[in-house]
């Protein structure tokens, strides 16, 4: 049987995930991330749900900078377009903004999805399950990151076809994180597009209902 946990720690559990934070590339310090941080994260990672257990996520674990400037030249390009999509009040709070640490970040972690050939039990009818079983391995990996007060970004602004030519990754593997990891010089006290007011935090009262939607 397995144990039972007391209160104390499933409130340190929820201080964790209240505290943790997307880290930007002005937080990173040089301090060096051992292997056996990583291998930490990682094990953290594997203890994910998947979807009929299918485990159906690689890491690619990245040191190495040319690797990294390679993938930030995606993001600077990608980035570029992004920019013009957003209002004009929201272009400028946009510019303004670090959203990224790939080249600052001692370690980068590439998460992707390998899809099964064969039917996966639970996926047969939602097949972006697979999927959303690797973002719970992005999360475990995250949460595991700041118990251990290293600090994690994710970086979406990137062209997936592009960082798998970078890594070589199979043809039929598909990026779903790009993760930029290391110490912080600080943990900030609430989200970052919060504070500088990118968007309003919702309250559990605008997005759970019960016993079906109401008007």
């Amino acid at each position: 049987m397995s144990r039972l946990f007391e209160e104390k720690e499933s409130a340190l559990l929820l201080e964790i995930m209240r505290l943790r934070r997307d880290v930007r590339g002005n937080r990173f310090t040089p301090q060096a991330v051992s292997k056996q941080t990583i291998d930490k994260l990682l094990a953290a990672a594997l203890h994910a749900p998947s979807v009929g257990y299918s485990q159906p996520w690689q890491f690619v674990v990245v040191r190495n900078n040319e690797i990294k400037q390679q993938v930030f030249n995606s993001f600077t390009i990608e980035n570029e377009h992004a920019v013009t999509l957003f209002s004009d009040q929201k272009q400028q709070q946009y510019k303004q903004l670090k959203l990224e640490g790939i080249v600052e970040a001692p370690v980068n972690i590439a998460v992707f999805y390998q899809p099964s050939k064969e039917p996966v039990l639970g996926q047969t009818s939602m097949s972006e399950m697979g999927k959303f079983s690797v973002v719970c391995a992005i999360q475990n990996l995250w949460l595991m990151a700041r118990s251990l007060n290293v600090g994690v970004g994710w970086v979406s602004i990137v062209d997936p076809e592009v960082v798998k030519a970078v890594l070589g990754a199979p043809s039929e593997s598909e990026l779903v994180g790009y993760l930029c990891v290391g110490y912080v010089s600080e943990f900030l006290e609430q989200p970052e597009l919060k504070s500088k007011a990118w968007q309003r935090q919702k309250q559990q009262q605008d997005v759970v209902f019960y016993d079906g939607f109401t008007a």
